[in-house]
């Protein structure tokens, strides 16, 4: 998986915008504003590419327990977000999609009614 691919994925999605609220390196993905995928760039640069993803609590932590590639990401909440850590190559791409799926999911499932009416 290389960043085009992840970025494509990402902004097939409904509703979805790329942004870099945080500084010119971290690529941010939202849905309607709400955050639900990071990617620091230089790390993907440097052939060491991450995603740092929402989780509902509990699969975070059977997540972090089957796999070493998922753990505590840096500057987020550990209950809710997820690091994983692609270049390792324990996860097939298959699966880290739908991963990402769940945190778009997550996302969506806490807006308001109204905002997730303007989804469907």
């Amino acid at each position: 998986m290389n960043i085009e691919q992840l970025r494509d994925y990402c902004l097939e999605k409904k509703a979805t915008s790329d942004s870099f609220p945080f500084d010119e390196n971290t690529l941010v993905f939202k849905v309607l504003n709400k955050m639900f995928l990071m990617a620091p760039l230089d790390k993907w640069e440097k052939g060491e590419a991450t995603i740092t993803i929402k989780c509902d609590p509990d699969y975070t932590i059977e997540l972090r327990g089957t796999y070493e590639s998922i753990y505590a990401g840096p500057y987020v909440s550990n209950k809710h977000w997820n690091t994983i850590a692609i270049y390792k190559g324990e996860l097939e791409p298959k699966f880290i999609f739908e991963l990402i799926d769940h945190s778009y999911d997550m996302v969506v499932k806490v807006m308001t009614k109204k905002m997730r009416d303007t989804l469907n």
